[in-house]
């Protein structure tokens, strides 16, 4: 069992997701995704959203949720060192969130790695910020989709 984590910067109580958010997580995701993945071929966005909340967000290891005051302020799901989401209410874009999941992650399972869309170069530029780089890339997401990725990893 996990115990809930203050990021020492602050404000964001990071504890571990249980099924009953996933709902309001996918809510989350799909405002995340519309300010930044203006990319996505008409469809997708209905198509992938649809699957958040009952096959993507159980589908992974760990899901940890960072909140402020109760309310979600971003989310990350990883198996291990492998993060496979990591997505943050528009509104706090810039605000650390994102950054205080990812050492949450780095802090239990070491030297992270990812993929990132191609095509979105505002997370590109912010994992790079956060200490990642590229390894290689795939032209295609894991779905077979037209997307392609980056992949990424922590350099320690």
């Amino acid at each position: 069992m996990s115990t809930p984590f203050r990021a020492a910067e602050a404000r964001w109580f990071i504890r571990r997701a249980c099924a009953g958010d996933f709902p309001t997580l996918a809510g989350l995701w799909r405002r995340s995704v519309e300010a930044t993945h203006d990319f996505l071929l008409p469809g997708d966005l209905e198509r992938i959203g649809a699957e958040v909340a009952t096959v993507y967000l159980p589908g992974v290891g760990e899901v940890w949720l960072a909140e402020e005051g109760g309310r979600p302020a971003g989310f990350l799901g990883c198996d291990g060192p492998h993060v496979e989401m990591l997505f943050v209410e528009p509104e706090l874009f810039g605000r650390g969130v994102g950054g205080a999941l990812l050492r949450h992650a780095r802090n239990r399972h070491g030297a992270l790695h990812l993929e990132v869309n191609e095509q979105n170069a505002r997370a590109l530029a912010f994992y790079q910020r956060q200490g990642f780089v590229i390894t290689g890339r795939s032209a295609l997401d894991s779905a077979g989709r037209p997307y392609p990725l980056l992949h990424l990893a922590w350099r320690a």
